[in-house]
């Protein structure tokens, strides 16, 4: 579906994953275009027909806003992804690019039948026996009509990947930001305090000027 990335096609380099590792390479980055794409479809009655997954996890999940391994990997000319359209209806894909996000959609002749809710389940970390850690998930999806009815529960695909990171690390991201956003909770509350004690001090004081 993604196809050879060359020069010619207009591609240059970018960052491409290598072996846990990074390194500079031509349409480096399409990963993130395969990782729209995937996601997208999860969405819709559309069926993957091929999908990889990525070997690595190099990222913490600070900041992580959909399940670990719920992306797909593409490499020329041995990895890719690709879609079928089981249905009667037209797919179109619409990709594009603003100043700072990557923007996709599938669109369709037809109104959508269901909603589907992507969603993480069994994850696991384990130690390796070579001293590092490994990484586990199954990715399951729940359909629903338009009502709102529970239809299906599919699974949809299951993630190994190894670690390039502590898992420690991870948490300790988690524990710093569960604790600035507890600071900051904690801040607000104390001065919304103190304005509502000198107000009531004000006002006392107008009372006895008046008076």
């Amino acid at each position: 579906m993604i196809g050879r990335p060359t020069r010619r096609k207009g591609y240059v380099d970018g960052m491409v994953l290598f072996y846990g590792g990074f390194r500079a390479g031509i349409g480096g980055g399409l990963c993130q275009l395969s990782n729209l794409i995937y996601w997208m479809t999860l969405h819709t009655p559309l069926q993957v027909t091929e999908r990889h997954r990525h070997s690595y996890d190099v990222f913490p999940d600070s900041g992580r806003t959909q399940p670990f391994g719920s992306g797909a990997t593409c490499a020329y000319n041995y990895l890719d992804l690709q879609i079928y359209n089981p249905t009667e209806d037209i797919y179109q894909l619409s990709v594009y690019v603003s100043d700072e996000e990557l923007i996709g959609e599938w669109r369709c002749t037809a109104q959508p039948l269901y909603r589907y809710q992507v969603y993480e389940r069994e994850h696991r970390i384990t130690q390796e026996a070579w001293g590092g850690y490994a990484r586990h998930n199954v990715i399951g999806r729940k359909v629903f009509s338009r009502e709102g009815e529970l239809l299906d529960d599919e699974w949809i695909t299951e993630n190994h990947a190894l670690m390039m990171y502590s898992p420690l690390l991870a948490q300790n991201a988690e524990d710093t930001e569960s604790t600035e956003k507890a600071q900051a909770a904690q801040t607000a509350e104390n001065t919304e305090k103190a304005q509502a004690a000198q107000t009531a001090e004000n006002t006392e004081k107008a009372t006895i000027f008046t008076g």
